[in-house]
């Protein structure tokens, strides 16, 4: 058993105790696969993606009945770099279901044995390098086929799809589409946080995954469902903390669900046993999280070109930015041209320091968006 000294969980998943919420969705993303079908999962990110595909993996309807392998391949650069993610949480989760269920996986990635071994009681490890994945199209192909053979129906979440469409190789989606088409030991879920990428690639007639799945937004959950958790939390612990602190917290941040879990983990933190959270620890919780990251940031801003250095630091005192390469808002803030801050925006969208919604531009991180309209 996990101990958990703090229940608003900043990284992974524990349990439903810890968990807020999203009890429509997980019916949702449930029924969908325990129906046969494929299920794309598009939201901004740190909105709770991940913990929501974890949540509904650990219900009984399918942790009981499924395989489930959930791979975040946002760090991918190539199909290369996709199946050795791949391959890697197909072993490690199946791990727990003994020896026969892991011989079944080793047996199929024939291409891949190389770089598995097991120990003296069975315990296998995973030694494969990226240069070692010769053949990309036949260990995909063996991949797929272990998850038509393997003795349980299987469930892959994918998490940051879009990444495929920067990879390098061609026609991948149409390849990935056929192997998933002729699945029928398994259902996927393709989570991922670009609306617009996401979006050209399931509802765009000319693309592969046309009509191929269901979709799922996922929104912001409910204020008075996270007033509920975070008081019941706070009381169970013998602390307590208001409705208006709560929603401070919430609309601050827009109900990000990442944001908010951080917040309240740091308020918790601060109120003492008996005690409670008072509304001027809000400025404080926010000013340690900040200074915490400083840094990070400090390193981050080094290492950009200055003109996006310049641009990112304005869309952040902004908070939300529109119309940024139009005359006004190059004249208020002093920029070079519309040209120059064209390319700029081009490389902070790139690397995804700034995200864009109907032509309004943010930074991603709202952290890190406060440093920066504080300190410059």
């Amino acid at each position: 058993m996990v101990q958990v000294n703090n229940p608003f969980i900043t990284a992974g998943y524990i349990s439903p105790e810890y968990f807020c919420d999203r009890q429509s969705e997980s019916n949702e993303l449930i029924k969908q696969l325990t129906n046969g079908n494929n299920l794309a999962l598009i939201s901004p990110r740190r909105m709770g993606k991940t913990g929501l595909v974890m949540h509904c993996f650990a219900h009984s309807e399918i942790s009981d009945k499924y395989y489930t392998f959930f791979v975040d391949i946002y760090a991918t650069k190539s199909l290369r770099d996709f199946i050795l993610s791949l391959s890697k949480v197909i072993l490690e989760r199946l791990k727990p279901f003994g020896r026969k269920a892991i011989e079944t996986f080793v047996n199929c990635v024939k291409t891949l044995q190389a770089g598995i071994s097991f120990d003296v009681v069975g315990n296998p490890s995973f030694n494969m390098q990226l240069g070692d994945v010769r053949d990309t199209r036949a260990t995909l192909d063996e991949i797929f086929k272990y998850l038509e053979v393997a003795d349980k129906p299987c469930i892959v979440a994918i998490d940051e799809f879009q990444q495929i469409a920067s990879y390098p190789e061609k026609n991948l989606e149409a390849l990935l589409r056929t192997y998933i088409q002729h699945c029928n030991n398994a259902r996927f879920i393709f989570a991922g946080s670009q609306r617009h990428i996401m979006g050209n690639m399931f509802l765009s007639p000319s693309r592969p995954f046309y009509q191929s799945v269901s979709m799922l937004y996922l929104e912001s959950i409910p204020r008075d469902k996270y007033i509920e958790f975070a008081m019941g939390h706070f009381e169970k612990a013998g602390k307590m903390i208001s409705p208006e602190i709560i929603t401070e917290v919430y609309d601050r941040f827009e109900g990000v669900t990442w944001y908010i879990q951080k917040m309240l983990n740091t308020l918790f933190m601060m109120t003492e046993k008996g005690g409670s959270c008072t509304g001027d620890m809000i400025q404080t919780a926010l000013q340690n999280i900040i200074s915490s990251y400083r840094y990070n940031y400090e390193e981050t801003l080094f290492r950009l070109p200055e003109k996006q250095k310049e641009v990112l630091i304005t869309i952040a005192k902004e908070g939300k930015a529109k119309e940024v390469t139009g005359s006004r808002y190059i004249k208020k803030y002093r920029l070079a041209s519309a040209s120059s801050v064209q390319a700029a925006l081009k490389g902070l969208l790139e690397k995804d320091f700034v995200s864009s919604e109907l032509g309004t531009y943010y930074v991603y991180d709202k952290f890190f968006a406060l440093w920066l309209s504080r300190y410059f």
